[in-house]
């Protein structure tokens, strides 16, 4: 059957639903789909233990919300099941990744950000699905996420048998690795949930992604101290970068991937189907030198539609600036941060002179 299929409104057989679920799905660009319902009081109680550790820093909007994460019926008033569904984004080889981040001249952006912003893209194809379902079965109510709102995406898509949580907080599927998205539609329809064993969790005695961090924000299996996360440093965190993790972020400039570069299962990653997912004005391996000259308009303009927007010029600046502090020392690194020394922000100033030490310079 295909998008306009029917069935009887009045009874709708719900296992058929969920099969035409599924299809649209596939049609749609999604690699996989899982319906589950909400047990997530470990989770819970997992989140809650992270947020009196303090251990999402600046972000407290996940304290606000965290009561909206333990109730999703709060989100979507009467929802029953989550629809989770994935979506692949890897776009270029491990080794190609490799070699950029291996480069200290060159900026590093973790692979996620290189193409369209993925809430957007993933959001549109979820409405079009909510679309079909409430088609399906009048009465039907409905609403999608994209990491867009307070709810619990791992665990959800752990419960709907898309995969298991693996030591570095991601999730992990033994056939697809890490490199996919996720997004969810929750709904008041009490479709089947499956019932298939849950995923194993096959990370096994294997420590690789709490090795290779290079601030030691994974403390522990699935224990991330966002505060020390070159993720949160470089996108979410707005004010001055501690210096003591400065010189361990390298030439990541927005995000990191280590933990996933390093990752057995992502060998078996699949290339994304989906080509809003690649990389645009050649940011896979762009210079830090190049970057750090754009002025504000130049950024606006080269990151619209896409995921870099989120941290801002500023923030991008600022970021840069530590690159270029743990970059080799040169005329050209020492000119480049030279011409942002008298730069308006004050956090950008501050960044650039304590990178300008760095190569004796300041």
């Amino acid at each position: 059957m295909g998008a306009n299929a029917s069935l009887e409104p009045m009874t709708p057989d719900l296992h058929a639903v969920a099969s035409l679920i599924r299809q649209w799905a596939g049609e749609l660009g999604f690699q996989s789909v899982g319906i589950t319902g909400f047990d997530l009081d470990a989770d819970i109680e997992h989140l809650q233990q992270w947020l009196a550790d303090g251990r999402h820093g600046s972000m407290t909007y996940m304290a606000r919300h965290a009561g909206l994460r333990a109730d999703p019926g709060t989100l979507q008033p009467g929802a029953l099941r989550s629809i989770s569904v994935r979506m692949n984004y890897m776009g270029e080889s491990p080794a190609q990744m490799q070699a950029c981040l291996d480069d200290p001249d060159r900026a590093y952006i973790s692979r996620y950000a290189l193409g369209r912003d993925y809430h957007k893209l993933i959001r549109k194809r979820l409405k079009t699905l909510s679309q079909r379902i409430e088609g399906t079965v009048p009465g039907a109510r409905s609403r999608p996420f994209v990491d867009s709102g307070p709810v619990l995406e791992k665990a959800l898509g752990r419960d709907a048998r898309l995969g298991w949580i693996g030591k570095h907080t991601l999730l992990l599927h033994r056939e697809a690795g890490s490199w996919f998205f996720l997004g969810e539609i929750l709904t008041d329809l009490p479709l089947p949930v499956d019932e298939t064993p849950a995923v194993k969790d096959l990370c096994g005695s294997c420590a690789a992604c709490i090795t290779v961090c290079p601030t030691q924000a994974i403390t522990g299996p699935r224990q991330l101290d966002a505060r020390r996360c070159i993720s949160y440093l470089t996108i979410e965190h707005r004010g001055s970068i501690p210096e003591a993790l400065r010189p361990a972020m390298g030439n990541r400039i927005f995000g990191c991937d280590d933990c996933q570069l390093v990752c057995p299962w992502n060998r078996y990653a699949q290339t994304a189907a989906e080509p809003d997912f690649a990389a645009r004005h050649g940011l896979e391996s762009a210079s830090l030198i190049d970057l750090f000259d754009w002025d504000e308009p130049s950024f606006l303009s080269r990151t619209e539609g896409m995921p870099l927007r989120r941290t801002g010029y500023v923030g991008w600046l600022r970021n840069l600036a530590v690159a270029l502090g743990n970059a080799p020392t040169s005329k050209a690194v020492v000119g480049a941060l030279q011409r942002r020394r008298e730069h308006p922000s004050e956090l950008v100033r501050e960044h650039v002179i304590w990178a300008l030490g760095r190569h004796g310079a300041s």
